[in-house]
């Protein structure tokens, strides 16, 4: 049976930033909906996915982008309070990039909301972490960049390179950037990105790759705001010449028949 979220709390106002506790309830809807549907993601892939969307270059709407990230089954309205905090982050991640900051370490600059998941088990006792060895644990940002490419994937159309090369180069240099953190981190744990003091559990060059993922999706955002929607070619049959036979098939001269309008 589908639970239908609570009204949205009166205290927090719909332009409001999302705190840790609202981070927590979007990760406690995602966990009823996989109740349901395994294949329900964890946040951290839905993050990467609405920043691909709030980039993209022309609006998706939210009746056609839910399928493709939540199921068909999704139902907006039964979801209402996760679907308030998704868009108070969307109006935040717009907000964000575009902000004119120069600095990651600016306060108004836009970071995703990533895990360190292996920093997190490194940071449990080690009777906790024996149970998970030989698990799969995904790198720092791993995650949020795949779902960032799940959705440019999903509207090949609206990723497709621009025919201004400069600008086409922009989109593939931005798009490498990001592809590299859907790959592993192999590199030497030199910090941790969980908590000051942990374990390392994030290589240096992970860092650095994340710090331009992120300049890449401020690029990706500007790129697509100046170039605006597609648009589309209209083509034109063929006129037919004066003296060919009218295409009506009526066996007349062209200029003789519908060409003598």
């Amino acid at each position: 049976m589908t639970t239908i979220d609570s009204p949205t709390p009166a205290s927090s106002p719909d332009n409001a930033p999302l705190r840790p506790d609202d981070f927590d309830a979007l990760d406690q809807a995602l966990d009823a909906m996989r109740e349901h549907d395994d294949e329900t993601p964890q946040w951290e892939f839905c993050e990467g996915f609405m920043a691909a969307l709030v980039c993209t270059r022309r609006p998706i709407e939210p009746a056609e982008y839910w399928p493709v990230l939540l199921g068909e089954g999704f139902v907006p309205a039964q979801h209402m309070e996760f679907v308030w905090r998704w868009k108070r982050r969307w109006r935040e991640i717009e907000t964000g990039l575009d902000a004119d900051v120069q600095s990651l370490d600016d306060e108004r600059t836009w970071q995703p909301e990533v895990l360190d998941t292996r920093g997190a088990i490194a940071a449990l006792p080690e009777e906790e972490r024996t149970g998970m060895e030989g698990e799969a644990i995904p790198s720092f940002a791993q995650v949020w960049a795949l779902g960032f490419m799940f959705a440019v994937e999903n509207w090949p159309e609206d990723w497709a390179p621009p025919r201004d090369k400069e600008a086409a180069q922009m989109l593939d240099e931005a798009l490498d950037t990001i592809v590299t953190l859907t790959e592993d981190d192999r590199a030497k744990p030199e910090v941790s990105m969980y908590s000051e003091d942990g374990p390392p559990s994030v290589s240096q060059q992970r860092v650095d790759d994340f710090g331009a993922a992120i300049w890449a999706v401020y690029d990706l955002r500007q790129l697509w705001r100046s170039m605006g929607p597609r648009v589309e070619t209209i083509r034109k049959e063929a006129t037919p010449g004066r003296n060919d036979p009218c295409p009506c098939g009526s066996g007349k001269k062209y200029k003789k028949c519908h060409g003598a309008s």
